[in-house]
């Protein structure tokens, strides 16, 4: 049945958005019918891709989790077909509460038992967001032991280090390593040349498809984006996905 992608991470400003629309555009070019979704209750940055086809799901109610509209989000990825894959990316302010109607419902094993495969994607980040990040792929690991987990190393921010320890000698990634079904790096880039030219590209909501055939970016924009495209969808394969 399908494969799901469930992007989480309690930290905000992150990368999740941009992390969900690589994903799925990797996906799609690789021939795969990817459905995608959007939870996030702030900050619809991932719904704004109109050529990813974005359905939106309004996940909270107040400080919890919406009953129904979590029923709608299950019955959705549920509904997606053999060969295909789903994409959901959601919210900072919703991941404490989602995860926790998450194990209450247990709907990763229901469904496992429909024949889904499931997977987590979460974000660890360089610079300020360090630590919060780290909380949150050591939580996903805690509260779901059965569940892999893809780890996407956002340098963007900064080196994913620490008292002149990488991500792989930290103690909370030697503590999960059995659990990490991939990692990806996001390398930090030059500001004025590739910073700029994919700042314009998510500020726009373009995949690179789209960009790549805009005129509005110049001849070495559009080859800095290719070599950048190329990097990423190389990382990708290695990762399995």
């Amino acid at each position: 049945m399908a494969a799901v992608h469930l992007v989480l991470q309690g930290k905000g400003g992150v990368g999740k958005s941009f992390v969900s629309s690589l994903l799925a555009q990797h996906l799609r070019t690789g021939g795969t019918d990817t459905v995608c979704i959007d939870t996030d209750p702030v900050n619809a940055t991932f719904a704004g891709y109109a050529a990813l086809e974005v359905r939106r799901i309004e996940l909270q109610s107040g400080d919890d989790i919406d009953p129904r509209a979590f029923d709608a989000l299950i019955e959705a990825v549920m509904a997606a077909g053999e060969k295909q894959a789903v994409v959901v990316d959601n919210g900072a302010a919703t991941f404490v509460p989602l995860c926790a109607y998450l194990r209450e419902s247990d709907a990763v094993s229901l469904l496992g038992e429909a024949g889904h495969t499931v997977r987590f994607h979460t974000v660890v980040t360089g610079g300020q967001g360090l630590r919060d990040t780290l909380v949150g792929f050591d939580a996903l690991c805690a509260h779901f032991p059965g569940v892999p987990v893809v780890v996407w190393v956002n340098e963007f921010f900064g080196r994913v280090a620490e008292g002149g320890k990488s991500f792989e000698d930290f103690r909370t990634y030697k503590a999960h390593e059995d659990r990490v079904a991939g990692l990806i790096t996001l390398p930090a880039v030059r500001p004025e040349t590739y910073g700029r030219d994919l700042d314009d590209m998510l500020r726009r909501r373009l995949t690179f498809d789209e960009a790549l055939s805009d005129k509005d970016f110049g001849l070495m924009a559009r080859q800095r984006l290719t070599t950048w495209r190329r990097d990423v969808t190389s990382r990708l394969g290695r990762a399995g996905l």
